[in-house]
């Protein structure tokens, strides 16, 4: 067992539950009062107990009712409080606090005994933090005891997606989560070609490659998830010729060598084509998709493209491996390069660990504390209604849409040898389908981007979603659909990246919607203007804190720089949320409940 000496304070803390602050010479009724025991040195003691440490604290109390109530707390955790001292003409420390129902505090110490606590009484304890760092064993209580106190203060995570979103270490967050004691995840669209690859889908395969290769991230496939990219570079290489379109973007954590460059602009035209082949032949096999509309490759006529009633001149040309006759069939080699990528991604050790990770923890939506928690959007209407969509001739719309996608990503994730199957395909419906709830738009101009010049074919037009969620109404009508009560309720969104440099709020419909993609990836920061933001939840309501940007670690040590964030307060209810409240708690109640239950019938 590790052993652990604090050196702190030991306070009583009293705390009282206020309207709003008073004024001076004002008095008013407090609402609620409390006390509990306090003081950073004392709860730090009480967290590392706790976590299994052998503790002993070094400190002062009063020799009054306070201090009798304080050791007393401490010594029911089995804290060693051998060098804790008991000062007779000192009172022991307390600390006053008041809370308004917008969560701001007013906090007056009395700092009493830990105060007279002279540095003379810790030298009498110094044998202890002398064998810490003789053992050395300093740095490391230091760290632990860091991350005793985050693991303390954070007792759920959700992630609303999206963990592989570009970013070129989505590797290095799936072991960070993996060893998190308790969250759960709502998948992205990028999270989802990454699942739906692995699970056999070849269009998904080709799209989760070639993004890879646009942001310059071949490295995470090759080096971190050990997928053998040779077969692909070598027919690239002989296939593809320099074209400044498909050079990779700015990667804005590491330089790509010109190397690296030439391969990447290569391999992104190689599996560019691929990817228009793949996507094509779903097209074909499922109408009931309604996707016609996006086909392009047997559109092409020469240097030219005909579709929507316009003709435009093709731009940045790759096309060589198409055919007139058969536009979307593949090639002997590309077909032998995507199939043996797929059977790399499928039998890769750390790719399998992380996707039976995220199918473990992962859903498209969750309902938890009163919260929608969903990482895109629900598809509306324009009048507000849910939007309906056909799938193997039933309709599905609002949340047994979303079930029906669900369902589908459960089978396929079920059945990775099939590759063609309904199932899998919806999976890649769900990365650029109209009635995707994590795409949100009418089509995915991929195509358009690439190879025309004309800015108006890359717009990609919205679901409504994104207009109406600023509607209370409409919120409160999808929190109905999806059965989420209470008065406190929520949809927390991410997926859209919130535009705070001009002006756009993370809060909607008056609180009632909330989005929390503010740009933790570096490539969004320019837009958003922070660093990301967390929602923080707790029996006293809900706060959003917009993180600025943080350079790195070493910086932060030599300047004495701090993680900076800004607080806003969400809403405060009148009554705090129990235990009892809580999706935990009525998981709890059911669980004793039965177990009551099953007593009165061993009776």
């Amino acid at each position: 067992m590790n052993a652990v000496t604090i050196i702190g304070s030991i306070n009583l803390d009293t705390t009282l539950r206020v309207k709003e602050m008073p004024k001076p010479g004002e008095t008013i009724h407090a609402i609620e009062h409390f006390t509990a025991g306090g003081g950073k040195g004392a709860n730090q003691a009480v967290a590392a107990k706790r976590s299994g440490a052998e503790t002993y604290f070094i400190g002062a109390v009063g020799n009054d009712g306070a201090g009798a109530m304080m050791t007393d707390l401490m010594s029911q955790d089995e804290i060693n409080l051998t060098g804790v001292t008991t000062l007779e003409k000192t009172a022991t420390g307390q600390a006053f606090i008041m809370v308004d129902n917008a969560g701001e505090n007013s906090i007056m110490i009395y700092a009493g005994a830990n105060n007279a606590f002279t540095p003379k009484q810790v030298q009498e304890h110094q044998e202890i933090i002398e064998k810490i760092i003789l053992l050395g064993e300093a740095k490391r209580f230091v760290t632990e005891l860091a991350y005793l106190i985050q693991r303390l203060i954070i007792d759920h995570l959700h992630v609303i997606g999206d963990i592989y979103d570009r970013g070129p270490a989505p590797d290095k967050i799936m072991d960070r989560l993996m060893s998190y004691h308790s969250l759960d995840i709502q998948l992205g669209n990028h999270d989802m070609i990454w699942l739906a690859a692995y699970s056999g889908s070849l269009a998904c395969l080709a799209n989760v490659v070639r993004i890879c290769a646009r942001y310059g991230n071949l490295d995470l496939l090759e080096e971190r998830y050990a997928i053998d990219l040779t077969a692909l570079k070598k027919f690239s290489l002989e296939t593809y010729k320099e074209n400044p379109a498909f050079a990779p973007k700015k990667n804005p954590y590491r330089a790509l060598t010109e190397d690296e460059k030439q391969v990447a602009m290569r391999v992104q035209q190689a599996i560019a084509i691929i990817q228009e082949k793949l996507e094509g032949q779903i097209i074909g096999r499922r109408p009931d998709f309604n996707l016609a509309h996006r086909l392009r490759l047997d559109k092409i006529q020469g240097e030219t493209i005909t579709f929507d009633e316009c003709r435009y001149t093709l731009i940045n040309s790759c096309f060589q491996t198409v055919s007139e006759e058969q536009p979307y069939q593949l090639t002997r080699e590309e077909k032998q390069i995507i199939d043996d990528l797929l059977t790399q991604f499928q039998s890769s050790p750390r790719l399998t660990k992380h996707m039976r990770f995220l199918m473990e923890k992962a859903s498209l939506y969750l309902v938890y504390n009163q919260n929608l928690l969903i990482h895109g959007c629900l598809p509306l209407n324009a009048d507000g209604t849910f939007q309906a969509y056909t799938f193997k001739g039933h309709s599905y719309s609002g949340k047994a849409l979303v079930d029906f996608f669900q369902e589908m990503l459960e089978e396929a994730y079920a059945q990775p040898a099939s590759t063609d199957d309904y199932a899998t395909d919806c999976l890649w419906y769900l990365w650029c389908g109209e009635g995707s709830s994590l795409f949100g738009k009418r089509a995915m101009k991929t195509f358009e981007r690439y190879f025309l010049a004309e800015k108006e074919t890359h717009y990609e037009e919205k679901n409504p979603y994104y207009s109406l969620r600023d509607t209370v109404e409409v919120c409160e009508r999808i929190l109905d659909e999806f059965e989420v009560t209470g008065e406190n309720r929520h949809i927390i969104n991410g997926h859209t990246p919130v535009k705070r440099t001009k002006g756009e709020s993370p809060i909607k419909a008056n609180g009632t919607l909330l989005v929390i993609d503010g740009g933790f990836s570096k490539s969004y920061q320019t837009i958003t203007g922070i660093a990301g933001y967390t929602l923080l939840y707790n029996s006293f309501g809900l706060q959003l804190t917009a993180h600025k940007s943080f350079s790195s670690k070493e910086t932060a040590i030599l300047n004495n720089q701090d993680i900076h964030s800004i607080k806003q307060v969400i809403d405060r209810p009148l009554q705090r949320l129990l235990v009892k409240d809580t999706t935990i708690g009525k998981e709890l109640l059911k669980q004793s409940q039965a177990l009551q239950k099953q007593m009165k019938q061993n009776q």
